[in-house]
């Protein structure tokens, strides 16, 4: 019986705001049912044993905020393509909603989040690294949108902890991945970028069969339709 291709599994890291949602999104939609995405927000760390008074003061921005152990559980089983199970968690509260999610990776995951690429053994797992690199005024503004909208801070609260945490701990923790990106696609994109990102991305679409070869210049000019002229909106 013929091995089926494993699970091409792909990084896209970068700041808060930078948007890595929206990318993987437009990806997901140009792949039409071959593609899922994972989030490394979803394993973030329990914190419902500490009152609520101190999860507000807690710094979600630094790496050992994320339950690692889990998340590499879960690339693992996604790379093996086998079905796994995914914690729930609410950023109002910070704590974890039960019961975890049954989740079925596609023959393509993409996975985003702050520090994707500064565990080694995690980092090893992806066949594709990317990095968003998005200006600062451009990422305060998307996240301070977003919280505000989506997670129910207030803006005094948001300004706070992008000047307390998020800015400080991004030059720390998120600025310094790009070394280990494969690619980086700055903001806006630049034509050359996206070129380099439709040609990496065909290559494990090939690995794994998922198209023919006569749709490869299709591929590449329905990516750059979708993201050369875009309004990156995460």
């Amino acid at each position: 019986m013929t091995e089926l291709p494993r699970v091409q599994l792909i990084a896209v890291a970068g700041g808060s705001g930078a948007g890595k949602g929206w990318l993987i999104s437009r990806l997901c939609e140009l792949l039409a049912g071959r593609a899922a995405h994972l989030q490394l927000d979803d394993f973030y760390r329990d914190r419902s044993h500490l009152p609520p008074r101190r999860r507000a003061r807690v710094n979600f921005d630094v790496p050992h905020a994320i339950d690692w152990e889990w998340a590499e559980r879960v690339l693992r089983a996604c790379r093996a393509g086998q079905t796994t199970h995914v914690p729930r968690y609410d950023f109002a509260t910070h704590c974890r909603l039960g019961p975890d999610l049954a989740w079925e990776p596609r023959p393509v995951v993409f996975v985003d989040g702050l520090w994707l690429l500064r565990p080694p053994a995690v980092r090893q797992l992806f066949d594709l690294k990317l990095y968003l690199d998005a200006p600062t005024a451009l990422r305060r503004t998307r996240r301070l949108a977003r919280d505000v909208a989506e997670r129910g801070y207030t803006a005094a609260v948001v300004e706070e902890r992008l000047r307390t945490f998020v800015e400080p701990m991004h030059d720390r923790y998120v600025e310094p991945q790009k070394r280990w990106a494969d690619l980086v696609l700055g903001e806006p994109f630049q034509v050359a970028e996206l070129e380099e990102l439709a040609r990496r991305l065909w290559v494990l679409l090939d690995r794994a069969a998922l198209l023919p070869p006569w749709m490869r210049a299709t591929f590449r000019a329905e990516l750059l339709e979708m993201l050369a002229n875009h309004e990156c909106c995460n």
